[in-house]
C-alpha cells in the first residue's frame, strides 16, 4: 500500500487523472492525501469532486480556501462562478457539499510522521494547539448552523492571534491561518496581501514564509501544505510544499510519503488560467 500526497488540484480533472495513472494509484490498496483546493477555476471541478467522493474511503483531504468558497456559494454567502456552477446545479449537490463540510482542516499521522493543512500551521500553534483549534472550527462547519458561522468567517481575515479576542475573531484567525497564510512578520502577525515568491524584496519588508518565522512553535511532524503556487515545490526537514501551479500551466505534484524519503512525481499541466491572474488567488 502506497500513500501519496498531492497539491492543489483546483478542478483540473484531466491532469489529476493523468497523475494518478502515472503513480499507478489504486484506491483498493493505496491512499491519497490531498492538500486542499480540490475545486474552483479548473475545467471540471464537478468531476474532481464526484471522483473523490466515489473513493472517499481511500482519501484524506483538508479544506482549502477555494473549498470553503464553494461551500459558501452553496449557502448563498459567496457568488458562484462558471467553474463551480455545475456542482451547485448537480442533483448530488447537497451530498457532495455535506461530504466536503465533513473534511478536516488538519490531518495528522504519527506513524508516517506527517501532518497536513492547506496553508500550513500558524507559528503561534504547537501541534496540540493546532489539533484542538482545527477541531473547534471543524465542529462549527459541520453543525446545523454552518451557514451562519461561515458568513462571519468571510467578513475579514484576522492577522494576529489573541487569546483574549472574541470567539468569532479567534475562529477567523484559525480559519485564516489554516487556509490563507503565506507570510508572517517577526511578531508572528500574518500578511494576507503578499502572494508572490519569497524574494529579497519581500524579505526586505520584514516578511518571511510562515515556516521560517522566528520562534515558531515546534511541530513534531513534517507539515504537508499547498496553497502557494508561486513558492512551488519546496522541502526541508520541517515542511513539504506541493502546490506547483497546475492551474497556471505548471505541474501537479505527488509525493509518496510512506517511504524514508519522499518520492516526488509531477505531471506537466497545460493550465486553465493565465499566470498573471494569480494575484486574485
Amino acid at each position: 500500500m502506497s500513500t501519496w500526497a498531492i497539491g492543489d488540484i483546483q478542478g483540473c480533472y484531466s491532469s489529476f487523472q493523468k497523475l494518478l495513472q502515472t503513480i499507478q494509484f489504486d484506491p483498493r490498496y493505496d491512499r491519497l492525501w490531498l492538500a486542499g483546493d480540490v475545486v474552483n477555476r479548473g475545467d471540471d471541478s464537478l468531476a474532481v469532486l464526484e471522483y473523490l467522493y466515489s473513493i472517499k474511503d481511500s482519501v484524506h483531504m483538508v479544506l482549502g480556501n477555494h473549498d470553503l468558497t464553494l461551500i459558501a456559494a452553496y449557502y448563498g454567502i459567496k457568488k458562484s462562478n462558471p467553474t463551480i456552477d455545475p456542482i451547485l446545479a448537480s442533483p448530488k449537490a447537497k451530498e457532495l457539499i455535506d461530504w466536503l463540510r465533513s473534511q478536516p482542516f488538519l490531518h495528522t499521522d504519527f506513524k508516517l510522521g506527517y501532518c497536513m493543512a492547506h496553508a500550513g500551521i500558524s507559528p503561534e500553534f504547537d501541534l496540540g494547539m493546532a489539533m484542538a483549534y482545527a477541531k473547534r472550527i471543524e465542529e462549527k462547519l459541520r453543525s446545523d448552523h454552518a451557514d451562519v458561522w461561515l458568513k462571519k468567517m468571510f467578513q475579514n481575515g484576522v492577522e494576529r492571534f489573541e487569546r483574549k479576542a472574541s470567539e468569532e475573531d479567534i475562529d477567523r484567525y484559525i480559519v485564516s491561518a489554516f487556509t490563507r497564510m503565506r507570510y508572517c512578520y517577526k511578531d508572528h502577525r500574518l500578511d494576507f496581501k503578499q502572494k508572490g515568491a519569497p524574494t529579497p524584496q519581500v524579505r526586505a519588508k520584514g516578511m518571511k514564509p510562515w515556516f521560517e518565522c522566528e520562534n515558531r512553535k515546534e511541530i513534531e511532524l513534517k507539515i504537508v501544505f499547498g496553497h502557494w503556487s508561486t513558492l512551488g515545490f519546496y522541502e526541508d526537514e520541517n515542511v513539504l510544499a506541493l502546490d506547483t501551479g497546475c492551474l497556471w500551466g505548471g505541474k501537479l505534484t505527488a509525493a509518496r510519503i510512506d517511504l524514508p524519503q519522499p518520492k516526488i512525481i509531477s505531471y506537466e499541466c497545460s493550465g486553465c488560467m493565465k499566470p498573471e491572474s494569480e494575484d486574485s488567488k
